[in-house]
């Protein structure tokens, strides 16, 4: 493609920019990773938390790409030998640029984006369940994994926001495969790292706001106006009046919007016995009803509503259910915040007739101030809570356990084991009993646990079947 047709692309938007050089470049790929450039391409520099790509701009020029996007002022070394642009914000430039590159996908497909502190993952299978059950090809963007027609995508490690360039290639892919809809789990940081630069939005949900990402936000008004963006970048908005953020991102809303609540639960009752069955809990309701308003507002009929959530009867890692002959009940559920935490005890404590035994962590370089919260909640909602660990990284699993402890009851069972294949297997052959309840949280449908910078596979499924056999899973470092 030539440059200039780039730079039409840019005048429209937000950015600022200012060109040196030639405009009539040919680029041949897009590139925000240096170690993937390509001769011709283009590089777009961005400073990130740990590592500024500027850095890399001489590495990237010796691989003779002809055009660099970046927010420095261009050094006569660089203006020598390729086409420069200067940005004011690299990744909204990103974006933009992957979007061009890619044709605009989001303009062919109707983009559903859903955000929120806890349920995401949930109510857009929900969503893509609905909407395929109905007949209408349908393509999905999630932590889980990416889904294009009959094909799954693997997005990666600890990631629910794909960068720019791939999360703009799955949308040309489902566009090239003909999809009416395209639904997009958001996160936070995705709306703040203009992940989502360049898509254009017809519809955003939000299910809750709750306490997490505190660490990177710094406050929970800056955490809000983060989720909030998504409302603004949407021509459709769908609320959820239960929430107790619903009072204050009704305020960010420019147009009119749509709500759902508990308190006008239209789904029939054939839809409710089943989400009872196979997702339990208030807030799953509360996470089908909101999709039921979406595809609502799509057009569809109250009957494809009803028969797209009949169609599922289970969403990996979350509150999944996992067959043994202990005559235990065993579940691996994504929980990692305080609010679903206790929202998944909770459920699972009105089921079970034995006792609860809970087995989680908390994860490193992510909001500290959660640790003795979720210590408390799991102390006073489960009869023993196995603290042990969470992506680590850098800190001590023991320093964290510790104050994770800090906010447990008094009178709490509480056990810290650091390993967590160790954990679970106590937690099932010392603890368990007939009759009782044992639930993993934090890991779900996770496949890594980050030590030392390190990503080593893991997997809690795999963790539980050699739990069952009275053998405790190790990480092979």
């Amino acid at each position: 493609m030539k440059l200039i047709h780039l730079l039409d692309n840019l005048a429209g938007s937000s950015l600022s920019w200012k060109m040196y050089g030639m405009t009539n470049r040919q680029v041949k790929g897009v590139y925000c990773d240096s170690r993937l450039v390509k001769k011709a391409g283009l590089f777009v520099a961005i400073k990130g938390l740990h590592v500024d790509a500027h850095s890399f701009i001489d590495q990237v020029l010796d691989k003779g790409v002809s055009v660099v996007v970046g927010e420095r002022t261009p050094t006569k070394k660089w203006l020598q030998k390729v086409t420069y642009i200067r940005v004011n914000n690299s990744r909204l430039a990103l974006g933009l640029i992957a979007s061009w590159w890619f044709g605009n996908p989001s303009k062919k497909v109707r983009v559903i984006g859903v955000t929120g502190t806890d349920g995401k993952t949930t109510t857009c299978n929900f969503i893509y369940s609905i909407l395929t059950a109905s007949g209408q090809k349908t393509g999905l963007v999630t932590s889980i994994n990416a889904k294009i027609g009959a094909k799954s995508f693997d997005t990666g490690f600890h990631v629910t926001n794909p960068d720019q360039i791939q999360l703009q290639r799955y949308l040309y892919l489902m566009a090239r495969a003909k999809c009416k809809f395209a639904v997009l789990e958001v996160t936070s940081h995705g709306l703040d790292q203009e992940r989502v630069a360049g898509i254009k939005f017809h519809l955003g949900l939000v299910t809750n706001i709750t306490h997490e990402h505190l660490d990177y936000h710094k406050t929970y008004a800056k955490y809000l106006a983060a989720k909030a963006r998504l409302l603004q970048l949407a021509d459709i908005v769908v609320l959820n009046k239960d929430d107790k953020a619903y009072t204050r991102l009704k305020n960010w809303v420019q147009q009119d919007y749509v709500t759902f609540s508990l308190s006008n639960n239209f789904l029939t009752r054939e839809a409710k016995a089943h989400l009872s069955r196979f997702f339990p809990g208030s807030y799953n309701m509360s996470n089908a009803l909101g999709a039921a308003v979406v595809c609502r507002e799509l057009g569809l009929s109250n009957q494809q509503i009803t028969a797209g959530l009949l169609s599922i009867t289970k969403v990996f890692g979350r509150a999944e259910k996992v067959h043994n002959t202990r005559g235990i009940n065993l579940l691996i559920d994504f929980a990692h915040t305080p609010n679903a935490l206790k929202n998944v005890l909770l459920m699972i404590r009105k089921q079970t007739k034995g006792r609860l035994i809970c087995v989680f962590g908390c994860a490193s370089e992510r909001d500290n101030s959660k640790r003795p919260i979720m210590g408390y909640i799991a102390s006073k909602y489960a009869d023993v809570a196995i603290f042990t660990a969470e992506d680590p990284r850098n800190e001590s699993v023991e320093k964290i356990m510790q104050e994770m402890a800090l906010g447990a009851l008094e009178d709490s069972t509480i056990v810290k084991i650091a390993d967590r294949g160790r954990a679970i297997w106590y937690a099932i052959n010392k603890v368990a009993q007939r009759g009782d309840t044992v639930v993993l949280c934090g890991k779900g449908h996770e496949r890594s646990m980050a030590i030392g910078g390190i990503e080593y596979p893991w997997s809690d499924h795999k963790a539980l079947e050699y739990a069952l056999v009275n053998k405790a899973l190790k990480i092979t470092k």
